[in-house]
């Protein structure tokens, strides 16, 4: 029974960490801010104000934080990225303020049980894979490091989509991650910027003086972007730094004459037309109306971000000569390339700086992370949108096109065929606005994410670029927080951690080693073992909530989960599937590891051959379930709606981790590091940060299999036929004809029609090269798995040679070489006399 005193409480109720002040706060968010009681509150109520009381003890730190980084002017990394995939905030708040344990005791004193508040959180809708996820680690590293920065990106409406499966098809529901609101989510409607859009420019010359050319831009439609904040706080710091997003809205919502007249759709239209730009990640750009959309959003939250943080440098100084000492950008992908053009034209056009300067400032500020080897992916805008879309930008990126050349020219004169390749606008066929050439040319750093990646950059991709500017190039081999996904997600991992080489290890990874003698103990192993069957288990819980399927633990879970991609290749793992069926019903004697076949991810509404693959793994899960020979043998399951917050349950319940992508392919992944944090094994190829993985636990911890980067370019040069491989191998033949037969579709063979042609056809991403040997490849993971001491034993070796892949190193690499930030302290104290002065408001300013 709660205390009668509980409403009027002590001071501490808003900054107190103990368990009584978290009972208090409660009481006083349940209270004073929702209009509640404890007899008709709900679960959800319950959590706001557990929520709530957390972002208090935020704000404490954030006001410290904000006036350390005023006082001292300290240079501020500024995080450009179209995602953030930061998953629910309250469980990660709670560990980074040290206090999950004191919250799991309050609440459990006033009745409540904290696991049951933290499930009503929402899923975040504001990323969708690998970069916003990487995106939201990086601002977890940087606060922990106490590094000053902000990230900007957009505040969407609805996420991507949440994925239901209907006949065992994919189908895309709105995701309503903010209809109840976000209790993290603080609005600064005073931070606001009119964006531009369409229209065209006008040129002329001064009157007066040098009769410099200026040039304005009268747009088609304006929109505003106001401010949305949301504290990052650091694992055991007093830093939490700013997620800065950034929603649309008409400057004139409301037209009151057009109501008054009685048109009350023109009334509202605008309002409508502009917030559409924020509505929903990621629109479907197989239309050109969906194409003109993510240009615009791209443009509109660069934009944004550019005029915040020349309007916090403007704070301090009269002018922006200093602009790149005070702010670093860097470019999270191609999607805020835009940004290059983007400063050009605020510093020329609005605030009067010569060419020169504005580009030696914009080339001085910009750092570039590229994630892609995909060609696709490389960003490029056909030149007729672009340029209607951003007329200015167009011109501004054709000057710097013009003055890149002309170095180019110099540097390598007479080749004609290097200025087409490195040329801001592809002149071959249709022409396009190559974004991650201009990213690169407007940038002083460029580095890649994995180690073979930034080879493959430099030797392939960027190989012109790299070239002319061998210095730009770095490699910063990606990163996942601890925090979220050990400490939150296993925590009977960690005590164990704790237990055995003490705290501290979860800012300090590399002592993880500390655990490598332990491998050998039998006890340890059992312990290690206990923990990982009782991860299994609540796996199994949470996929029998959402899939309604009964697992059995006993099995090896062996889990792919990742967006669905040709290039990611859950087809190979599903051949494997049909493989291992195949070879069981014609010997049901056959001895291997019981396995259980998870598989997890999202396919983009307009990409239909992922979409049939996950149709594929549907019907191949339902046959092989209804099939009573396979009970206790094998069976496969597709998790839907595959998020951060289901992710917490997958990494520590997977023993084997499948990272199958072809060689060459995947810029780094992060999902084989979150994986391997958790104990789980790899298989996988030669790609990505899988190479650094299989070098930091060592070979005989890793299960490799398929073609290197040079035999895949080697078999590409011969000229690849997949037929040839069917052709060769027999039981590769019965596993396609199978699937082509209709047998997983009750007859019906045009279901998987497209998918078997375009293997036997194309095969873009080899998987009939690489087939037999994943085949031979999954049989050692099969006879490792029986033997459960070796398993173990490897288990524990790869999360002790885990460190390498916190995010915490990667931060480092990026403030020492990139970067140049030191850590900013920040020390809790009392407010002084002069901090109680309002002299802002004093003075009248808004």
């Amino acid at each position: 029974m709660p205390e009668p005193d509980l409403l009027v409480g002590r001071e501490d109720r808003r900054t107190g960490l103990g368990v009584d002040a978290l009972k208090r706060a409660l009481f006083d968010k349940l209270v004073y801010v929702q209009a509640r009681f404890p007899q008709v509150a709900t679960r959800h109520d319950c959590f706001v104000a557990l929520a709530q009381a957390v972002r208090d003890r935020l704000l404490q730190r954030w006001v410290q934080t904000a006036r350390t980084y005023r006082d001292q002017g300290s240079r501020t990394v500024c995080y450009l990225s179209a995602e953030f995939l930061i998953g629910p905030q309250l469980g990660n708040n709670l560990i980074n303020l040290g206090i999950f344990g004191n919250a799991r005791q309050a609440m459990q004193e006033l009745g409540l049980d904290l696991d049951m508040l933290l499930e009503q959180e929402e899923e975040p809708g504001l990323g969708n894979g690998g970069l916003g996820r990487l995106a939201a680690c990086y601002l977890d590293s940087l606060a922990t490091l106490e590094i000053p920065a902000i990230g900007y990106g957009i505040r969407y409406e609805f996420g991507i989509f949440t994925q239901a499966i209907r006949d065992g098809w994919q189908v895309e529901l709105t995701d309503k991650w903010l209809r109840s609101g976000s209790p993290w989510l603080i609005h600064r409607p005073s931070i606001a910027f009119d964006i531009k859009l369409g229209g065209h420019t006008e040129h002329q010359y001064e009157a007066v003086g040098n009769r410099r050319l200026r040039v304005q831009w009268v747009p088609a439609k304006v929109v505003r972007g106001t401010a949305w904040d949301m504290p990052v706080l650091g694992y055991g710091v007093n830093t939490p730094n700013r997620l800065r997003l950034w929603s649309a809205e008409a400057p004139e919502s409301f037209d009151f004459a057009a109501f008054n007249a009685g048109n009350y759709f023109q009334a509202v239209d605008a309002q409508i037309c502009s917030e559409t730009i924020t509505k929903v990640l990621y629109p479907n750009d197989e239309t050109e109306a969906g194409q003109e959309l993510r240009l615009e959003q791209q443009y509109f939250f660069v934009s944004c971000s550019l005029q915040d943080m020349i309007r916090l440098q403007l704070q301090r100084e009269n002018n922006l000569d200093h602009f790149d000492e005070k702010f670093v950008v860097q470019l999270n992908d191609t999607h805020p390339s835009i940004a290059v053009a983007e400063l050009m034209r605020l510093l020329v056009d609005e605030y009067a700086m010569e060419w020169e300067q504005a580009w030696s400032i914009t080339r001085r500020t910009f750092a570039y992370t590229n994630h892609t080897l995909l060609p696709e992916a490389l960003e490029k805008w056909r030149l007729e949108l672009f340029s209607r879309v951003l007329p200015r930008h167009y011109e501004i990126i054709c000057e710097i096109n013009v003055r890149f050349l002309d170095e180019v020219r110099i540097r390598f004169p007479f080749d004609h065929a290097r200025l087409r390749r490195m040329s801001l606008i592809d002149e071959d066929g249709a022409r396009y606005v190559r974004m991650a050439h201009l990213a690169v040319v407007g940038s002083f750093a460029v580095n890649g994410v994995a180690a073979l990646h930034s080879e493959l950059l430099k030797s392939d991709v960027l190989k012109d670029f790299h070239e002319m500017w061998p210095e730009k190039f770095s490699n910063k081999t990606n990163g996942v927080t601890p925090r979220r996904f050990v400490l939150l997600s296993n925590p009977a991992m960690s005590n164990l951690i704790d237990e055995t080489i003490g705290a501290g290890w979860v800012t300090d990874m590399e002592r993880l080693r500390e655990l490598e003698p332990h491998a050998d103990d039998p006890a340890f192993r059992a312990a290690w073992r206990r923990i990982k069957a009782d991860n299994k288990l609540r796996l199994v819980n949470e996929i029998r909530r959402c899939a309604h399927v009964d697992l059995d633990p006993q099995t090896m879970f062996d889990i792919q989960v990742k967006r669905i991609h040709e290039y990611k290749r859950q087809h190979l793992n599903l051949l494997h599937v049909v493989s291992l069926y195949k070879r069981l019903k014609d010997d049901p004697t056959l001895e291997v590891a019981p396995r259980t076949v998870i598989f997890g991810g999202k396919a983009a509404p307009g990409y239909m051959m992922a979409k049939l693959m996950i149709r594929l793994i549907n019907a191949v899960a339902d046959l092989i379930g209804r099939d009573p020979a396979m009970r206790g043998k094998l069976q496969v399951v597709f998790y839907p709606n595959y998020n951060v917050k289901n992710a917490q349950a997958i990494f520590p319940g997977a023993d084997l981790s499948e990272q199958i992508s072809l060689a060459g392919k995947e810029a780094s992944g992060t999902g084989n590091m979150k994986f391997q944090m958790n104990g789980a094994l790899t298989i996988g190829t030669l790609d990505g940060a899988n190479v650094e993985i299989r070098e930091q636990v060592g070979d005989e911890n890793f299960f490799l299999f398929g073609m290197d980067v040079p035999e895949v370019k080697e078999l590409k040069s011969r000229g690849y036929q997949p037929r040839a491989y069917y052709d060769a191998n027999p039981h590769l033949r019965e596993v396609i004809d199978l699937i082509a037969s209709g047998f997983f579709t009750r007859g019906d063979r045009e279901i998987f029609k497209p998918l078997v042609e375009h293997l036997l056809d194309h095969d873009d991403y080899m998987l009939l090269a690489d087939f037999q040997s994943y085949v031979d490849c999954q049989e050692k993971v099969s006879t490792a798995y029986l033997d459960p001491e070796r398993w173990s034993r490897m288990s524990i070796l790869n999360v002790a040679r885990s460190g390498f892949f916190s995010s915490d190193r990667a931060i480092r690499e990026y403030c020492d070489d990139i970067w140049k930030v030191k850590p900013v302290r920040i020390e809790l104290s009392d407010l002084s006399g002069d901090d109680l002065l309002f002299k802002r408001a004093a003075t009248g300013a808004d």
